[in-house]
């Protein structure tokens, strides 16, 4: 199975983003956090991705008499290759795009159901912004929030932290501005 095709099951895309943020988590705990997932369901695409390495075994201990197993993300498994992407059609990319998408909107249903959603407090916001870059000013943005994000991305969770989901998405505008050619 490719990379792609294995990352873009709505359930498997699921498992992977509960474990952003270099989390370790048990089964139990994945449960708890996917409670919507069927338990066998959710058992069988940990296991397809923990054979496919994008999910490691991290430890180890006996429960009752079983082996319950905590496991961490590979990092470098779960990302799509420039080849991947090069070899995609237009249609495998509208695919990933939008299961992408609906992972996104899902996410925010689940924000939205909890309750107590205050988006000024829990610091929400989706915007889009449209900017004229040349290529190399545009290389330097995405080095910049690159930059940005990996400065914060080694922070581990600790007393008044909270995990963030943060999500970047370019788009291409106009290939010139009206009236010019």
């Amino acid at each position: 199975m490719s990379t792609v095709d294995l990352l873009l099951h709505p359930v498997r895309l699921r498992v992977v983003q509960a474990f952003l943020g270099d989390r370790t988590l048990t089964t139990g705990q994945l449960r708890a956090e996917l409670p919507d997932v069927p338990a066998a369901t959710l058992y069988r695409h940990v296991g397809v991705l923990a054979d496919a390495g994008v999910l490691a075994v991290a430890g180890e201990r006996k429960v009752r008499g079983a082996a319950e197993r905590s496991y961490r993300l590979v990092v470098e498994a779960a990302g799509v290759t420039a080849e991947d992407l090069a070899a995609m059609t237009p249609e495998d990319h509208r695919r990933a795009f939008t299961t992408f998408v609906a992972a996104l909107l899902a996410d925010f249903d689940r924000y939205l159901d909890r309750g107590d959603a205050d988006l000024a407090r829990d610091g929400v916001g989706y915007r889009q912004i449209g900017l004229w870059l040349d290529d190399a000013e545009f290389a330097d943005l995405v080095g910049d929030l690159r930059a940005v994000l990996l400065a914060r991305a080694d922070h581990r969770p600790v007393e008044g932290r909270r995990r963030r989901l943060v999500t970047v998405v370019h788009l291409p505008g106009e290939e010139s501005p009206a009236g010019l050619s």
